[in-house]
This record gives C-alpha cells, sequence and structure tokens, in this order.
C-alpha cells in the first residue's frame, strides 16, 4: 500500500486520539519498518489492520468504525489534495463512477506499482447504483466510509445494502439508493 494512507491514518489517529497514543500504538505494533512511513514509501497492509486494531484497544472504537471513519478521513484529504478529481462532478454517483474510469487511471501513471481495489458500477436510474468493491485487502469498511463521505460531501442522503460477494473474500457489493 502507499506511503499516504499510512501517513493519513497517522494524522487522523493523532488528531483523535493524541500523539502520545499515536506512539504508544506505533511501539506496540512492533512493526518491521519501526512505525516509520512516508508518503510515497510501500508498506504491507497487515501494517495498516495493525495499526487500526491498535487504535482500537485504545480507544475502545471497534476496527470496523475506526476503517469507516478514515474512509472519511481520506475523502476530506482527496478533495484537499485532488480537488481536479471532483470538478465537473454533479453528485455521488458521477464521484464513484469515476474512481476507476479516471481517478485511478491518474494514480498508476504517478506509481505503476500501485495495486489498487477495482470497482465496477451500474447504474439504475437516477436514485439507484451498484457499486463492487474487489480487493485482496481487507478494507471493506474503509471503502463504505467513502462511499458514505462522498454521498454526504454532495448532500445526498442514501441507505446502503452491503452484500459479501461469494467466494471471493474482502469482495463486496454495495447497493446505493438515494433517499432525497
Amino acid at each position: 500500500m502507499k506511503g499516504v494512507v499510512f501517513v493519513e491514518l497517522l494524522s487522523m489517529a493523532e488528531s483523535a486520539f493524541g500523539e502520545a497514543t499515536v506512539d504508544n500504538v506505533l511501539d506496540e505494533a512492533d512493526l518491521d519498518n519501526g512505525g516509520a512511513f512516508t508518503a510515497v514509501g510501500n508498506y504491507p497492509c497487515d501494517h495498516l489492520i495493525k495499526l487500526v486494531e491498535g487504535f482500537s484497544e485504545k480507544s475502545g472504537a471497534s476496527p470496523e468504525a475506526l476503517q469507516q471513519k478514515f474512509g472519511f478521513w481520506m475523502l476530506d484529504f482527496f478533495e484537499k489534495g485532488y480537488s481536479d478529481f471532483f470538478v465537473g462532478k454533479e453528485n455521488s454517483f458521477d464521484m464513484l463512477e469515476a474512481i476507476d474510469t479516471e481517478i485511478h487511471v491518474e494514480v498508476l501513471k504517478l506509481y505503476p506499482e500501485a495495486e489498487l481495489p477495482s470497482f465496477t458500477t451500474e447504474r439504475f436510474g437516477d436514485s439507484q447504483f451498484e457499486m463492487v468493491y474487489s480487493s485482496p485487502r481487507p478494507l471493506v469498511e474503509f471503502c463504505q466510509g467513502l462511499i458514505e463521505a462522498c454521498i454526504e460531501r454532495f448532500k445526498e442522503t442514501a441507505t446502503i445494502e452491503r452484500t459479501a460477494v461469494p467466494n471471493q473474500p474482502n469482495n463486496t457489493r454495495f447497493l446505493i439508493t438515494l433517499t432525497s
């Protein structure tokens, strides 16, 4: 995984729990890199999972809730740092469709070695949208947080039905129905 994800996770945790908690979690995680991350580095996903679990233990929040919170954090990070990706997007469906067709294309130009999840999408009229998240990483909750943040960013409300894809761990179908 790209280091920027780790750097932002630590920023979110410091904002939420304080620098001392972040230092404690990094010390206790006993990572092979000593807990040092750079934005341009590449690190194993299991490091991210260990950190989320550590923050869960320290905060009492579930790992799933922390991943979702991190999804919100990252959408804000993307909007601030990569605002061009949001230009011309009139609603959450436009934005979610652009992940594979625009955003990941640009990411791969900068980082050809990046191992990105894939997203297939389909619209069912103006108010219903299906997104299938496929990844070797156990980050479904993070993905849901990004989806929820995107819906909120466009001032929409929606229900989200989530279904695991049979025989494909970490692959999930999200059916998003706008309610207003």
